[in-house]
């Protein structure tokens, strides 16, 4: 059981990669930073997959690890200082982002899932529910009032 389960995880990191990056990267905004939250999501999905019991789950399993590991990277993050690169990064950013990732970022993290998964990922609110472990209810709440929040932001990006 134990195999099949892992062979269902890597199945899904190599098919889903760039799905796992999206979401990874939607959360940190950086390249690199993204690929790493990846590639420590895939470990923790293979060290602790003995926890997991039904394969049937690993794919919400596997996003919901992907998404703790965005905010555990951000936490970790917010302790540092800020060195030279980080400026330089920031100010590349500034240039290169879209009226949407921005608004993305005004949002709560929990909101900001609810809409990547939607709208990037394409998954069903059941999906999402399962995912994020909230009712569905909960989820559909927080898409209504995320998407009010970018229509609010986004309507002032296209006024100025």
């Amino acid at each position: 059981m134990l195999k099949q389960i892992n062979t269902r995880i890597e199945e899904l990191f190599t098919n889903n990669y760039q799905k796992y990056y999206r979401l990874a990267y939607s959360y940190v905004q950086s390249p690199e930073d993204a690929m790493d939250v990846v590639q420590e999501s895939a470990y923790k999905a293979l060290k602790n997959s003995k926890g997991l019991k039904n394969a049937q789950y690993a794919e919400t399993w596997v996003y919901r690890i992907v998404i703790n590991t965005a905010l555990d990277s951000l936490k970790i993050r917010k302790r540092e200082v800020p060195g030279v690169e980080d400026y330089q990064q920031e100010y590349i950013q500034e240039y290169t982002n879209f009226d949407v990732m921005d608004s993305l970022k005004k949002l709560e993290p929990n909101e900001r899932a609810v809409i990547i998964l939607r709208f990037f990922e394409d998954l069903k609110l059941s999906d999402i529910a399962r995912i994020l472990e909230e009712n569905e209810s909960t989820v559909k709440s927080r898409l209504y009032r995320a998407l009010k929040i970018l229509k609010v932001e986004l309507d002032e990006f296209r006024e100025a």
